[in-house]
């Protein structure tokens, strides 16, 4: 599907907490690596930012945890831009079981474009925007994974 990045991991021993499933912090981890794998796919490497003096950081994370995840699980991990504003974006992530297409958790981040020279929002340029597919409508991302077509 154009506009989606994922991979599949499995769950290690660290992830778990002790309550015996993946830690909420872990999945914003996995939330940021999602995020700068799917920008270093487009190109948008760590040193193209450098090089253009510029970065994102986040205003906010929304997570929603909706079963638990163990250790040993397979899971998909996807990520895709929702939508791109003048200086911000937000982008959405889905976490699956892969044995059955169970959804374990879904989130989204509201990222700003940052100029690195002032520290102040800047306008996304449009060389960015055109690297990128944006997805709008989350069902069709659930729909490509519980279809069986990933």
């Amino acid at each position: 599907m154009d506009g989606l990045f994922f991979y599949n991991r499995v769950v290690l021993p660290e992830a778990i907490d002790a309550n015996g499933h993946v830690n909420n912090l872990v999945y914003l981890k996995w939330m940021q690596d999602l995020a700068t794998g799917h920008s270093s796919d487009r190109g948008w490497t760590f040193s193209r930012y450098q090089e253009t003096r510029c970065t994102w950081v986040i205003r906010s994370h929304s997570i929603e945890y909706i079963r638990p995840s163990f250790e040993g699980e397979m899971l998909i991990h996807a990520t895709w831009i929702h939508d791109f504003g003048v200086n911000q974006s937000k982008r959405k992530y889905l976490f699956l079981r892969d044995s059955d297409r169970k959804v374990i958790a879904r989130a989204e981040t509201l990222w700003v474009f940052i100029d690195l020279k002032t520290g102040k929002p800047a306008s996304i340029p449009p060389e960015f925007k055109s690297g990128f597919t944006l997805i709008p409508a989350d069902q069709d991302v659930l729909h490509f994974f519980i279809s069986g077509q990933k």
